[in-house]
C-alpha cells in the first residue's frame, strides 16, 4: 500500500468521529498532486447538502487532529469540501443510493468506440456494475475496467 492510501486510511479513521458527531458523511478522502503542491481532501455531505459552515468545523476540529497526529510527512494543504453535484460512487452506499438512478461511467479504455457511457444503474456487486442505457440496451463493466463513476446531472 501506498503511502498516499495510508494517509488516506488514516485521515479517514480521524475523520470518522467528527462526523458521526455531527451526523455528516464522509464521501471520499483524497491524497493528491495538483501543480507543486499536495492536498488531502476531505468530502463530506448530509442529508440537504453540506454548507461552509459545515465545512470549517470539521476542518477547524480535523487540522487539531493533524497538528497533533502529524503522520503525512510531505507538506500539504488540507480542504474539506461538498461532493459536489457529480458525486462520485466509492462506498457501497453510494451504489444503493443510485440504484435505479442515471449515472456516468468513464472507462480506461474504449469499449464498442467509447469511453463514456450514461445509463439507469441496475445492479453492481464486488466485480461489475450494470446500466441500462436510453435505446433499452444493458451493459455490464468489470469495476477494473471503469476509471471512474458518478452520479449523473442534466442541465
Amino acid at each position: 500500500m501506498g503511502k498516499g492510501r495510508i494517509y488516506e486510511e488514516k485521515t479517514e479513521q480521524f475523520l470518522a468521529p467528527i462526523l458521526e458527531r455531527n451526523q455528516f458523511e464522509l464521501v471520499d478522502v483524497e491524497y493528491v498532486r495538483e501543480g507543486s503542491a499536495w492536498y488531502l481532501r476531505a468530502y463530506i455531505d448530509k442529508e440537504g447538502g453540506i454548507t461552509v459552515d459545515d465545512c470549517e468545523a470539521v476542518a477547524r476540529e480535523m487540522n487539531e487532529i493533524l497538528d497533533r497526529e502529524d503522520y503525512v510527512e510531505d507538506s500539504y494543504i488540507f480542504e474539506v469540501s461538498s461532493p459536489g453535484l457529480f458525486r462520485p460512487l466509492k462506498k457501497e452506499r453510494d451504489y444503493a443510493r443510485n440504484m435505479g438512478k442515471r449515472i456516468e461511467i468513464h472507462t480506461y479504455q474504449k469499449r464498442d468506440g467509447n469511453k463514456e457511457f450514461t445509463g439507469i444503474l441496475t445492479s453492481y456487486d464486488e466485480d461489475t456494475v450494470s446500466i441500462q442505457e436510453e435505446n433499452g440496451e444493458g451493459i455490464v463493466f468489470q469495476r477494473a475496467d471503469i476509471a471512474s463513476i458518478r452520479q449523473s446531472c442534466d442541465f
